[in-house]
């Protein structure tokens, strides 16, 4: 299994910018502590779409920080990602997993413990729990799991999980206490006046969440 600090877990929307550079967003974002960034482009055409992943790619390496892209497997490979991440309507992961071999990350939304599972067995590195609660930012997306759903999913497999939608400071915490190693952000930190300072704030929410696992003595292990 590829490991992956999903921490803090970036999806880029350029819609969401207030009007700057979405490479300057992210790049403020990783001056704040993000661990990971995922480039998702649904409106670009492929060529301006590939542009984008080079340049984001040159940026993520600059600070040691893994790419993903969503969706696009061609433009994963392409532009020399850490992984790609897919969603429940696009590219089978165990087709993904034996094109893109085992250097690179997997990762599957899902949305129920029938889907993790599947995802699981099929070879993903770790599974985007979505939408943790209700969001803008993908209204076609399943209902919410809720954190009741994040505790069934994280009880039935082993893989890392990361909990996304509609996630911000004010319930980040509760997230990773239910159960995910990380959470992923889209508007909370896209969309902030200082994506810097908002990056910080979520790290501080999210190091919160794990101490009061830790106090707690729940180590969250799945069930077998």
């Amino acid at each position: 299994m590829n490991k992956l600090d999903c921490t803090l877990y970036l999806v880029t929307d350029r819609g969401l910018c207030r009007g700057r550079n979405v490479a300057h967003t992210v790049a403020e974002a990783m001056r704040g502590g993000i661990t990971v960034v995922q480039l998702r482009e649904k409106l670009l055409e492929d060529e301006e779409f590939l542009r984008s992943a080079v340049e984001m790619k040159e940026l993520a390496d600059r600070w040691n920080i893994p790419l993903i892209i969503n969706d696009r497997l061609d433009i994963a490979l392409a532009c020399g990602a850490a992984g790609v991440h897919l969603g429940q309507d696009d590219t089978n992961c165990a087709l993904a997993r034996r094109v893109a071999g085992e250097r690179m990350i997997v990762g599957v939304s899902v949305s129920t413990v029938e889907e993790a599972l599947k995802a699981e067995a099929d070879g993903a590195d770790y599974l985007g729990v979505s939408p943790v609660f209700s969001t803008p930012t993908k209204p076609d997306a399943p209902a919410p799991a809720g954190l009741e759903g994040l505790r069934k999913i994280r009880g039935a497999v082993r893989l890392p999980l990361v909990g996304i939608g509609g996630i911000n400071t004010a319930n980040a915490a509760d997230v990773i206490d239910a159960g995910a190693d990380g959470v992923a952000v889209v508007s909370a930190i896209m969309a902030a006046q200082d994506p810097c300072r908002a990056a910080r704030e979520l790290r501080v929410e999210v190091e919160r969440g794990r101490r009061a696992r830790t106090i707690c003595g729940d180590t969250l292990q799945p069930v077998k």
